[in-house]
């Protein structure tokens, strides 16, 4: 087990260091980020299998038996993961929103990872990935300068070029209550998968099966950064950003949001606490 720490402000270093087991490395940044913490972690590892567990989500007892049964089953995949819970704001814990996935207790080759990342919650998540070391290494790891995205650009990197295995098996839990989570800062610039995708696009390097999904998706993401500027009071920006998505697929959802892009702001708060308006 590789922790590793990047300037925390608890006690857990020390709780960490209390345990004498010497399968437990412990790794101190200089809060260098989220993506240099877990590049160093894939980095300092010494196997050719690599799971990963932010510090306030979990893991299921059979998490990593399920990780490892679909790694035999599908050797050649680039992403392994098992399906994932939310943990709410008001406490209720539901299963993530996942779209074009067949039914449970199905597990297999994703038929489409962008498609169900353009129609749903993400098929993948940080917390449930395990991801082969030379691949993780191929696509160049987490982008690093970045504190949004960094995960499904990682992801997305890999389902350019890899299939995708899942397992409906409940492997663990996503915290949405943490206090460190970034999803209401302000932020004006794409999503790095954005960038990463429409290069792709541009230079010709996408499936023929994957082009729609993937345009979908990027729109998707757009819509999703407009939503955040609308909450964050930033109504002008949100309505630029959403003037430049055409979506098929998720089309409601930029009429929703640039709707609500003319509602007061403290009004919109209201609405969005008060009768769920808010998509995250």
């Amino acid at each position: 087990m590789i922790i590793v720490d990047g300037n925390s402000t608890d006690n857990g270093i020390e709780v960490i260091r209390s345990f004498n087991d010497s399968r437990i490395r412990l790794i101190q940044q200089n809060g260098k980020g989220v993506s240099a913490a877990r590049n160093q972690g894939v980095k300092e590892s010494q196997t050719d299998f690599v799971a990963f567990l932010d510090a306030d989500d979990e893991w299921m007892p059979s998490h990593l038996e399920t990780i490892f049964r679909l790694r035999k089953r599908y050797p050649d995949a680039g992403l392994y993961t098992t399906a994932y819970k939310l943990f709410m704001y008001d406490g209720k814990i539901h299963w993530a929103n996942y779209k074009y996935i067949p039914s449970p207790p199905w597990e297999g080759l994703l038929p489409n990872y962008f498609t169900s990342s353009a129609l749903g919650d993400y098929p993948v998540w940080t917390s449930v990935v395990a991801i082969p070391k030379k691949i993780f290494n191929e696509v160049g790891g987490y982008p690093e300068g970045y504190w949004w995205g960094e995960d499904a650009d990682l992801f997305g990197k890999i389902a350019l070029k890899y299939p995708v295995a899942f397992s409906w098996e409940f492997g663990g839990i996503y915290h949405m209550d943490a206090a460190n989570r970034t999803c209401y800062k302000l932020f004006l610039d794409v999503e790095p998968f954005v960038k990463t995708a429409r290069d792709a696009l541009n230079n010709g390097e996408v499936k023929s099966e994957f082009i729609e999904p993937l345009i979908e998706s990027i729109y998707q993401k757009e819509i999703w950064r407009a939503e955040v500027n609308v909450i964050a009071g930033n109504a002008i920006k949100a309505r630029a950003i959403l003037k430049q998505c055409k979506p098929k697929w998720v089309y409601k959802m930029k009429i929703k949001w640039f709707i609500l892009s003319f509602v007061p702001n403290p009004l919109l708060l209201y609405l969005m606490y008060n009768y769920k308006l808010i998509s995250w």
